[in-house]
């Protein structure tokens, strides 16, 4: 199932690209046509990533960058337009979960989750829009179900989600009468590295974790990274502002 649109000769930036959603959508562009500039801390992911990008027949520049350091930002999206001369897509997928209970939450620990999960996400964003606005592009944030109900011992990340949303919709009124598309994705638990590095922190209640355990089971990621690739693409041209949640019915009620 592919819902992307054709992205021939269209450039897409995929952030968290090393691995789990971001990898997913990068291949999906990339089977759409596109040209992908990856963007990840964790450099032997992105080389895997590659490989897979290039089996599709297309070009992957790899840019390796921590983007909880706001340079860093800038910078991917320099890189981006510097080597392909365009950018249609940005795609918000990185994220970090950091579990703790919030009084004993550290803050350097606070400060990495806002960093990447959302302050990167704008200044992304910012350094993007000038080029997208040439090209008549899309902004994709990658929230969460955690963006909709408060979740035990995720202060921060839910936070930060939540924040991805209202600015994914600030945005979209911003733009709303200029050629740019900004939406956003709230998945339900997914298959990916954040899921696989769950770890409670310590004294955690289980019967509060399992509050938000979905009925249906997990989201399939590749199921998610259709919907990423679809609303990067012109496909999705009647999406503005729109938050569209893929949870398995978790925040249906």
């Amino acid at each position: 199932m592919h819902m992307a649109g054709d992205m021939a000769d269209k450039v897409a930036l995929i952030t968290g690209a090393g691995g789990g959603l971001g990898r997913a959508t990068a291949i999906k562009l990339a089977r759409a046509g596109a040209d992908v500039c990856i963007v990840d801390i964790k450099a032997k992911g992105l080389a895997e990533t590659a490989i897979e990008i290039e089996a599709a027949g297309r070009i992957a520049l790899v840019h390796v960058a921590d983007l909880s350091q706001a340079a860093n930002c800038a910078s991917s999206v320099a890189a981006a337009v510097d080597s392909f001369g365009r950018l249609d897509a940005l795609c918000n997928v990185a994220g970090v979960l950091k579990l703790a209970n919030s009084h004993e939450m550290l803050l350097a620990d606070w400060n990495l989750v806002l960093a990447v999960n959302l302050t990167a996400p704008f200044l992304l964003s910012q350094t993007a829009i000038p080029h997208l606005l040439k090209t008549n592009g899309a902004i994709v944030n990658v929230a969460s179900l955690a963006a909709h109900m408060g979740q035990a011992y995720a202060a921060a990340y839910c936070a930060t989600k939540a924040g991805l949303v209202h600015m994914t919709k600030a945005m979209a009124m911003e733009y709303l009468k200029q050629p740019i598309r900004i939406n956003a994705l709230s998945p339900g638990g997914m298959s990916t590295p954040i899921a696989a590095n769950f770890v409670p922190p310590p004294g955690a209640d289980p019967e509060l974790l399992a509050r938000f355990r979905p009925l249906r089971g997990l989201v399939e990621v590749e199921e998610m990274a259709d919907m990423v690739a679809y609303l990067a693409s012109d496909a999705s041209r009647g999406f503005h502002g729109a938050v569209l949640q893929m949870d398995k019915g978790v925040t249906a009620g």
